[in-house]
C-alpha cells in the first residue's frame, strides 16, 4: 500500500510523518524534452513504514517537503540524482544535509559506473525491479495504478540498497571518499545550475579565440531566448548550427539566414538579436577574448601516454574493485598529465589532481612516469592481462 499525495493537507501530514525519520530516499518522474528547465511530474518517497508518491501536478507547494531534506541529521537517498538535486536547488537554494547516492556509492565497492537503478538493485540486492512503462509520459492524468507501481519501484529499494552499500564502504575503508564525492558532486551541481556554463557547445574544440567569443555571445542570447519561451535551448538553434554562425563570423542577417537550417519561419523574430550577439563576439576587444593560453600547448604525445596510463589504472581499478570510470576518463590523465608537466590551463587542479583520486591515482602515475614502475602483459586470457612491475 502507499499513499497517492494530490492535496497540501495531504503533503502536510506526509511531511509530518516523514520528521520521524533520520533518513528519506526519493526519487521523481519528470519530462525535460519540452521545457526550459525540466517540468517535474511525480515525487515518490520512500522511509520506514512510508511508501508514497506525490502529484506535483496537482500539489504545487513543494517547499515544506524539500526543506524537510536539509534539516540537520538527515540523510536524504537518492539514485543518479542530478535532477532531483536541481528541484531543491530551484525552489528553496539549499541542500540536503546529508545526501547518500546509491549509484556513486556503487562505483565505489565494485561495481559499474553510472549504473542504473535496476542493474545496482539486481547486483546488490539479488532483486529484479519493474521494467514496464519506461515510455510513460508522465504529464498526462490521470496515472493508471501500473504507472504508480512503476514510478514507486524506484524508491522502494533505496533504504536497503543505502544500508547495503554503507557497510560495504565501511569495509572498504571508503566511507570517507563518498562523503568527499557527495559533497564535491554537490558542488559541481550547484555550481551547473548557478554558472552558465558555455564551453559545453558540441563543436567547440579548434576553435580561434574569436570564433569562441562568438559562440560566448550566441549561448547567453540562446539561453535567454529559450527561457523567454520556456522551450530547450537547442530548440532555438542547435550547437551545430550555432558552429557554423561562429565560423562565418558575420552579423549580417542575409548572410545568417542563406545557411542552410536556418530557413525557419520563426527565426525572423529573433534573428536581430542573433545578429546583435554575433556583432558583440566580434566587436569584443583582443584582451578580453576567451581561449588565452597561459601556459604552452601541451605536447601531442601527451594524448598517447594519457591513453596508456588511463588503461594501466582502469586495471588497478577493477582489481581494487572501484569503476574506473568514477575514477576518471583518458581525458582526465592527459588534463593530470599536462599539470604536471606546466601545460594546465584551468582555474584549479585537474580531477585527478585532488581529493581521494589524487591519492588513489598520484602515487603509480609518478612511479610509471619516473620508471620506477613499469606495465607489461601478463596472461593474455586473465580479464586484466595488464601487469604492473615496481623496481
Amino acid at each position: 500500500m502507499y499513499d497517492h499525495v494530490t492535496t497540501e493537507s495531504q503533503l502536510a501530514h506526509l511531511v509530518t510523518r516523514l520528521g520521524d525519520h533520520p533518513h528519506v530516499a526519493f526519487d521523481t518522474e519528470f519530462v525535460s524534452e519540452h521545457t526550459y528547465r525540466s517540468q517535474l511530474c511525480l515525487v515518490q518517497v520512500a522511509a520506514p513504514g512510508v511508501l508514497a508518491v506525490i502529484d506535483t501536478l496537482k500539489v504545487r507547494e513543494l517547499d515544506p517537503f524539500w526543506r524537510l531534506l536539509t534539516d540537520p541529521g538527515r540523510t536524504t537517498v537518492v539514485h543518479a540524482g542530478r535532477e532531483e538535486m536541481g528541484f531543491i536547488l530551484q525552489a528553496i537554494k539549499a541542500r540536503p544535509a546529508r545526501l547518500f547516492d546509491v549509484q556513486v556509492a556503487a562505483g565505489l565497492v565494485d561495481h559499474d559506473y553510472p549504473a542504473g537503478y535496476a542493474s545496482i538493485v539486481r547486483r546488490f540486492l539479488n532483486v529484479q525491479t519493474n521494467k514496464g512503462e519506461t515510455r510513460t509520459d508522465w504529464r498526462q492524468r490521470p496515472l493508471s495504478p501500473a504507472q504508480l507501481d512503476y514510478a514507486l519501484d524506484d524508491v522502494r529499494h533505496l533504504e536497503q540498497l543505502w544500508r547495503k552499500l554503507e557497510g560495504k564502504l565501511d569495509a572498504s575503508g571508503r566511507t570517507a571518499w563518498m562523503q568527499e564525492e557527495m559533497a564535491t558532486w554537490q558542488d559541481d551541481v550547484e555550481e551547473s545550475f548557478s554558472r552558465k556554463r558555455w564551453r559545453r557547445i558540441s563543436g567547440l574544440s579548434g576553435l580561434p579565440r574569436r570564433e569562441l567569443a562568438i559562440a560566448r555571445e550566441i549561448w547567453h542570447w540562446r539561453d535567454s531566448v529559450a527561457e523567454d519561451r520556456d522551450m530547450p535551448p537547442k530548440r532555438v538553434l542547435r550547437d551545430d548550427l550555432l558552429i557554423e554562425l561562429c565560423k562565418r563570423r558575420s552579423a549580417d542577417p542575409k548572410q545568417i539566414g542563406a545557411i542552410r537550417g536556418m530557413q525557419r519561419s520563426d527565426l525572423k523574430y529573433i534573428m536581430n538579436g542573433l545578429s546583435e550577439a554575433i556583432q558583440r563576439g566580434l566587436e569584443l576587444p583582443e584582451e578580453e577574448l576567451p581561449g588565452g593560453e597561459r601556459h604552452r600547448a601541451p605536447p601531442p604525445q601527451l594524448a598517447v601516454i594519457g591513453q596508456f596510463l588511463a588503461t594501466a589504472i582502469a586495471g588497478v581499478c577493477r582489481k581494487q574493485k572501484i569503476a574506473p570510470a568514477l575514477v576518471g576518463t583518458a581525458a582526465d590523465m592527459r588534463d593530470l598529465l599536462a599539470w604536471k608537466l606546466g601545460h594546465h590551463d584551468g582555474d584549479r587542479p585537474p580531477l585527478l589532481a585532488s581529493g581521494w583520486r589524487a591519492g588513489f591515482v598520484g602515487p603509480l602515475v609518478d612511479d610509471l612516469l619516473s620508471g620506477k614502475a613499469a606495465l607489461r602483459i601478463g596472461d593474455i586470457r586473465a580479464a586484466d592481462p595488464l601487469v604492473i612491475d615496481r623496481a
